[in-house]
């Protein structure tokens, strides 16, 4: 059953309708009238320049970020969507921080409010680490529909793997 695998933790009656939808063949048309906006942002400096934009309206006081970019081994290699690492960098007799936000290259082609909600996931790292309820919060005040949407996300992900 393969949306007990992405949806677990949902309750049973979710998980029943996903996979039912899953089976008649009607899901692809769920996601395709729930999330129809494509988006335009397909270059690491486009998506450096999106994140910006985000970051700016929502965590002004937040820590810079040396890189944003696509990555293709992300979701193979570490079994993530995206990432927000911090690296301790030695220059001269100082240390630098350096953060980065890396974003899994299958969000170049999904829809416009997945791409939205990765970005808005990996930016709450700046402020909280952990996946605790501020966290959450935080992800909520950046985009109210971010539990709605990460659902939506897990279906997707669960039709790009029936589509295969």
């Amino acid at each position: 059953m393969l949306a007990a695998r992405y949806l677990a933790g949902y309750p049973p009656e979710l998980i029943a309708q996903a996979e039912q939808l899953r089976l008649d063949g009607r899901l692809a048309d769920h996601l395709a009238r729930r999330l129809p906006e494509r988006h335009e942002v397909r270059s690491d400096g486009a998506l450096f320049d999106y994140v910006q934009a985000l970051k700016a309206r929502h965590l002004r006081n937040a820590e810079p970020l040396n890189f944003v970019g696509y990555d293709a081994k992300l979701r193979v290699l570490q079994q993530a969507l995206g990432t927000h690492t911090r690296r301790t960098q030695v220059q001269g007799s100082k240390l630098k921080m350096r953060r980065e936000i890396r974003v899994a290259t299958l969000f170049k082609e999904a829809p416009a409010a997945l791409l939205r909600m990765i970005v808005v996931h990996e930016l709450a790292h700046l402020r909280e680490l952990e996946h605790n309820k501020p966290f959450y919060k935080l992800c909520q005040h950046m985009e109210p529909d971010y539990f709605q949407l990460e659902f939506d996300l897990r279906l997707y992900l669960m039709n790009q793997e029936e589509s295969k």
